[in-house]
């Protein structure tokens, strides 16, 4: 049987039956974020580009949905929608200045624009401040569905993640995703083929950053809060370290990756500040001895075993 098939039958069941284990919050919180890390690794791992500005993408959306479904009355799905445009346009205007640089140059331009999201964010009335946008209600979803209730909101939850999950999964396995592959790999080559590199990068910048409003108006919905914790750098930082925990360039390692730091997060919080310095003493252990990542090595292993994925 086809590796791709047999993922894709595992992720399925696993969320069908993690509620079931599992605190459903809980789940929907790692799948919100599991889609924020596979946005992300559509650029940093498939195009080569590190941005440290996505959590500007993740908050504002969620501000955006919040603001939709609390003062303007739309149905969930209608402010999941908005927070998603505001977050495409986001990531276009972003784009748009920062593919004009590369390396760290990219970096700090899309930190710095993500910097200013972050201030703008503090001082609009309608954001809340410091306090955020709390009560946001979830709704009914199609004016039918009462999310409200966990388990509806939950499967709801997984529907989106599955469906921005196969996006991110047809783009890279696409002669789009093979381009930006291409271009991670040798950009002066790419050039000379003939790709208009720069539509290209922009290209999947935008998807990306419309794929993490998607995840951050959910993240909205699911907590019933949008705060400036997810429009600050650190959420960014947090990020990349999901992305490469879990194994850059892989279709299911950012998966991963989101499961192993919420799980962290949450059952380490006992620890206090500590729990910090756990993920970054497991950071540096993966680093020193999975340099691909934690499903990139278990990749390796899969494809030795004779099944393509």
């Amino acid at each position: 049987m086809n590796g791709k098939l047999i993922g894709w039958i595992a992720l399925i069941a696993i969320g069908l039956l993690a509620p079931l284990v599992l605190y459903p919050v809980l789940v929907m919180k790692i799948l919100c974020f599991a889609l924020f890390a596979c946005a992300f690794n559509l650029l940093l791992g498939y195009t080569g580009l590190l941005s440290f500005g996505h959590a500007a993408f993740l908050g504002s959306a969620g501000y955006v949905c919040g603001y939709a479904v609390q003062s303007l009355g739309l149905t969930p799905e209608l402010g999941i929608l908005a927070g998603t445009a505001v977050a495409a346009a986001q990531g276009f205007v972003f784009g748009s200045l920062a593919i004009r640089r590369a390396g760290i140059y990219f970096a700090m331009i899309t930190l710095a624009l993500a910097q200013l999201v972050y201030f703008l964010a503090l001082q609009f009335p309608f954001t809340g401040g410091e306090d955020g946008m709390q009560g946001i209600p979830r709704g009914h979803l199609l004016g039918m569905i009462d999310l409200s209730d966990g388990m509806n909101m939950y499967y709801f939850v997984l529907a989106i993640f599955l469906f921005g999950f196969w996006v991110v999964e047809r783009a890279i396995h696409s002669p789009f995703g093979q381009v930006l592959k291409a271009i991670r790999e040798n950009e002066p080559r790419a050039v000379s083929l003939g790709y208009d590199v720069e539509k290209y990068k922009l290209l999947a910048f935008v998807l990306s950053a419309a794929l993490s409003g998607l995840a951050g108006s959910t993240k909205a919905l699911v907590f019933q809060l949008a705060s400036l914790t997810d429009v600050h750098w650190h959420m960014s930082g947090e990020i990349v370290l999901m992305t490469l925990l879990g194994g850059m360039g892989t279709v299911f390692g950012p998966i991963v990756g989101a499961a192993v730091v919420v799980g962290l997060q949450n059952y380490g919080a006992e620890l206090g500040q500590w729990v910090t310095v756990l993920t970054g003493v497991i950071f540096v252990v993966c680093v020193l001895a999975f340099r691909r990542g934690i499903f990139g090595e278990l990749a390796v292993l899969i494809r030795r075993s004779g099944i393509r994925i």
